[in-house]
């Protein structure tokens, strides 16, 4: 037992990720729930020993006795089981969020109450004895609460929320605040253990209840609906199950009730051990959340992209009033005030912990081009018109490209330094009225298109002109500077220049040679306004892999894939960054980034595998194509279980 585990904390790997598409909670290895918020995925955390050992409350289920575990997910679900085994027998722990009918149009106090986690306890062989303890801290361990105990489980209540935990054993109330009690199972049994979420006037009315009577259904039901959208996946190239994986930790990142998705379910945790990189990624940033739709409309996932162009719509609204923000809480409000929680010592000592985003209110010119791309393949791939309503959304974000995109403004890695003229943002400036273009037709746009083509080719000579340093011998982070940045490996990406461009071949070496460690890439090595480093990022890892790739580079491509995979969680997941030195995971967990990145990868290795090298610069969807023609995109038809219902 390493000494941060002695202290309370576990490798950040150690979490497997439950969710209903409404929040998420994060079970270690040995049975305890260390981070959940409830009901939604920014709301205050009512169990928080993730960033504080010592102060954060818990949920664990686990035996009495010393005992070594093993877990999974149960075959392709969000279900994770986890086998405990100790001398005297052996017990297995399921746990899982039920999925309630989804798209049901409940808000509020309704859909805030009644909801679950659900953890089953199972004799496998001897006798086992199952310790449950039950320590709540509501509003990140700010709020009191009052916890009553007794047989059957325990209520916790804090101002208008209450949460009851029902189960088969006597519980008691212990020194800290919290209860626990013992319950034995032989070999055959089974035992429901039962956590409800209450808010408002369920909360005030809360009482300790029975341990749950549809555990069965919920676990037979639930586990059918995440099969069914595992199966819905078209992809049948390799690494299938590492892509099927990510696809459905990120459709576990998903606000159902408004089609928002989230960066990652979690804040603070770590960029660097001890450092100041802690941030909280409990939003909806535009430029993540289009770029996972765009990677689960390459699954085939297009009711997804629905529902996120539905929020988007919504949102946009008030873009002519106000200028389009970077990111937006998962209800479409952009208001997200950053505040540190002093009481709270940080995953492993790593302060400040933060609780909202001051990065809401920087300039990122990029989100235009992510969002213009997405909406170009989805209507590509799906041969829809566009909404009345949609076309003027869009027209209007390539006009404001073309009145700003000369602009210098945060990037795409949100620096709090001052604002440059960052390569990426320009490129990305490039795509969305490259996109804008392509999709005038359907914009009913013809007049604007030329325009906007106009003001694409001005910013690609401005590019080739300024972006790349002939010294250096790369694409370089900002314009007339030396410095590189992992994110020049998006050109190819982007249809900008082709992967086999000698440009774009010498970018590829020079960051090869500059900004990696172990084979992994950091995003950049230059100063950035913040004190302190960071690891290696995942997702420019998976970037160079898709140059690799493109490059007809194959069996390259696959080391470096596989090597990023193997640093995957023993449930296939990732987090932000990956410490080239000791393996561990850091920053936010599970994250959009690196599982998307995943997914891109493996397509872009099955292209190559079929079409070669790419000689000539092509679009997401004109890529997308040439995948589905490699036989790595299948043609069933997709199911129900993407039209969120249970």
């Amino acid at each position: 037992m390493g000494s941060d585990e002695g202290r309370g904390y576990r490798p950040i790997r150690d979490y497997a990720l439950i969710g209903d598409a409404h929040t998420a909670a994060l079970v270690a290895t040995d049975g305890s729930i260390d981070w959940c918020c409830w009901p939604h995925f920014d709301s205050p955390a009512v169990f928080c020993r993730l960033l504080d050992a010592a102060k954060g409350g818990f949920f664990q289920v686990r035996p009495v006795q010393d005992f070594r575990a093993e877990r999974s997910y149960l075959g392709p679900t969000a279900v994770v089981a986890t086998t405990f085994e100790t001398e005297g027998g052996r017990a297995r722990l399921t746990d899982f969020m039920p999925v309630e009918r989804l798209g049901d149009g409940r808000r509020g106090e309704d859909i805030a109450s009644g909801r679950r986690i659900l953890r089953l306890v199972e004799g496998l062989g001897g006798d086992a004895e199952i310790e449950i303890s039950f320590r709540p801290t509501f509003d990140y361990a700010r709020a009191p609460a009052a916890v009553t105990a007794g047989e059957g489980g325990a209520v916790a209540r804090s101002g208008a929320e209450a949460l009851v935990l029902s189960c088969p054993a006597a519980l008691r109330l212990d020194d800290s605040g919290g209860a626990r009690g013992r319950l034995r199972v032989a070999q055959g049994e089974r035992a429901w253990v039962s956590l409800t979420y209450h808010a408002g006037a369920a909360a005030a009315a809360a009482t300790l209840g029975p341990a749950p009577a549809d555990g069965e259904e919920q676990l037979e039901r639930t586990s059918k609906y995440w099969e069914r959208w595992w199966n819905d996946c078209r992809y049948e190239g390799p690494y299938g199950d590492l892509v099927r994986r990510s696809a459905l930790t990120l459709k576990l990142l998903t606000f159902e009730p408004t089609g928002a998705l989230v960066a990652a379910p979690t804040t603070s945790l770590p960029e660097e051990l001890g450092g100041v990189r802690n941030w909280d990624y409990r939003f909806t940033w535009l430029r993540d959340s289009a770029l996972t739709i765009y990677a689960l409309q390459l699954l085939g996932y297009h009711e997804e992209a629905a529902d996120f162009f539905g929020w988007l719509d919504k949102l946009c609204i008030t873009c002519r009033d106000h200028r389009l923000q970077i990111m937006y809480t998962i209800e479409g409000g952009s208001r997200l005030p950053e505040q540190t929680l002093d009481h709270l010592e940080g995953y492993r000592g790593s302060r400040p912990v933060r609780v909202g985003n001051a990065a809401f209110g920087q300039k990122q010119l990029d989100v235009y081009g992510e969002v213009l791309d997405a909406a170009h393949l989805y209507h590509e791939r799906t041969d829809s018109p566009v909404r009345a309503a949609w076309r003027d959304e869009l027209s209007f974000m390539a006009d404001e490209t073309v009145r700003r995109w000369r602009e210098p403004d945060h990037g795409i890695w949100e620096v709090r330094g001052g604002k440059r003229h960052f390569l990426h943002s320009k490129l990305m400036c490039w795509v969305a009225l490259d996109r804008a273009a392509r999709l005038a037709g359907r914009l009913e746009a013809d007049r604007e298109a030329a325009r906007w083509a106009s003001a694409r080719d001005e910013i690609r000579r401005a590019i080739l002109g300024q972006g790349y340093d002939a010294e250096v011998g790369a694409f370089t982070q900002a314009f007339g500077e030396k410095a590189l940045d992992a994110s020049a490996l998006i050109i190819p990406l982007s249809g900008f220049l082709p992967a086999t461009d000698p440009r774009v071949r010498s970018t590829v070496e020079r960051i090869r040679e500059r900004l990696t460690s172990g084979g992994l890439v950091h995003r950049y090595l230059n100063e950035d306004g913040l004190p302190g480093g960071e690891a290696t990022f995942a997702m420019c890892s998976f970037w160079l892999a898709d140059n690799l790739a493109l490059q007809g580079r194959r069996d390259e491509a696959r080391e470096l894939f596989e090597r990023v995979a193997g640093y995957a969680s023993d449930t296939g997941l990732f987090a932000e960054e990956i410490d080239p030195g000791s393996g561990e995971l850091l920053g936010n967990y599970p994250q959009a980034f690196t599982h998307l990145a995943l997914i891109r990868s493996a397509l872009h290795i099955a292209k190559s595998e079929t079409h070669g090298a790419e000689d000539h610069a092509e679009t997401s969807a004109q890529r997308a194509g040439e995948v589905e023609t490699t036989g790595s995109i299948s043609e069933r038809p997709r199911g129900r279980a993407g039209s969120r219902e249970a």
